[in-house]
């Protein structure tokens, strides 16, 4: 019963495609500028380098959001099994409007600092500090956040 999933959050289909497109987009047109219409070497590289990093980070977020977070009683976790934060470790929760967090997610405050991990479009934890959303619908960040409280509050 403590293995059971209460929430998920995971990136739609068109949210998915529409946030690699875009950045495969910027990514392919720098380069395109670049080699098409040569500006000064110095910007030439930098719009090469803006390029590649660009389409680097689309692969990622297409690998990223191919995955989803779970909700149980413990923990909150990735679908590949990675521990994202422990619920017992949980020490706040941000949902608000100037919290720095993903866009349609909420942020979360750890007692012990965790080793740095991103996962584009899903999640990211710096510190004690563990941001969810991204290119996920606000409706399902918003139930795991509520769901999360709660989980919080029974604790205490």
């Amino acid at each position: 019963m403590q293995d059971e999933v209460l929430a998920v959050v995971e990136a739609s289909t068109p949210r998915r495609w529409l946030g690699v497109g875009m950045l495969a987009t910027v990514g392919l047109l720098s380069i395109y500028v670049a080699l098409a219409t040569p500006p000064a070497p110095g910007w030439q590289v930098f719009l090469i380098v803006i390029g590649g990093l660009s389409l680097w980070l689309a692969q990622r977020l297409h690998q990223a959001t191919a995955h989803r977070i779970e909700l149980t009683e413990q923990e909150l976790r990735s679908s590949t099994g990675e521990v994202i934060a422990r619920v017992s470790e949980v020490e706040a929760m941000d949902r608000g409007v100037f919290a720095f967090k993903p866009s349609n997610g909420f942020l979360v405050r750890t007692r012990e600092p965790g080793q740095r991990a991103w996962a584009p479009g899903l999640w990211w934890r710096v510190g004690r500090r563990v941001g969810i959303g991204g290119v996920t619908p606000a409706a399902q960040t918003k139930f795991m956040s509520e769901t999360l409280a709660a989980l919080i509050a029974e604790r205490q």
